[in-house]
Formats: structure tokens, sequence, C-alpha cells
């Protein structure tokens, strides 16, 4: 399977987009540059792993990217209390976050019954 059929990887990659449409406009360029690192990174992440010659090195990067999850939605909690995100946009992020990380969780799961296999 290629990572771009993944349904994780198409959402991970269509938010970080979206990240990076909503504050082109934000003159704070260090939480603009972190923000935006942190939602990148989980598509890239997953897409690194996917590409990984064994399964034990994919589910090491979809930790990665379920870690950067959770990175991002701290980042998004801050950034809607300063007034950098409008509330609207940023619940709806943060769901988002919180689906996909449930989303990589599965394919963890998925990878480590395949390891358990003899």
């Amino acid at each position: 399977m290629k990572f771009e059929d993944l349904d994780v990887w198409k959402r991970a990659a269509r938010l970080s987009a979206n990240i990076y449409k909503e504050l082109k406009e934000l003159k704070d360029f260090g939480f603009k540059d972190q923000i935006t690192r942190a939602g990148l990174s989980i598509p890239s992440n997953l897409a690194e792993g996917f590409e990984r010659e064994s399964p034990k090195e994919c589910i090491t990067f979809l930790s990665y990217a379920r870690g950067s999850c959770g990175e991002l939605r701290t980042q998004m909690y801050i950034g809607m209390e300063i007034g950098y995100i409008s509330n609207n946009v940023g619940s709806a992020w943060i769901q988002e976050t919180r689906d996909i990380s449930s989303m990589l969780t599965g394919l963890m799961k998925t990878k480590r019954k395949f390891l358990q296999k003899p």
C-alpha cells in the first residue's frame, strides 16, 4: 500500500496545507514557524514510515506523527488563547488532530499485529 492512498495521510496533508493558508498573514514568525512545522511533521513522518523497510521502523515513524499531533494540538490551544486562531477554526483543527491521532493509533496496532505473526 502506498501512503498516498491512506485517508489518514490525506487528512493530515490537508490539515497542514490549511494551517499554512490560514496563518499566511501572521506576523509572529516564531509561532507560525513552530505550528506549521508541527503540522507538516504529521504527514511527513507517516510517509517516511510507510517508505521504510520494516514494520518496526514504520511504527516508529507513526509514533513520531502521533506525537506531532499532540504538539500541534497544544499550539492550537495556545494560538486560540492569544487570538492568532479563531475559536471556530481552532476547534475544527483540534478535532481533526484527535481524529488523525486515533487513526494513527489504529495503524500502529495493525502493524504490531503483523510483527507478532510467526
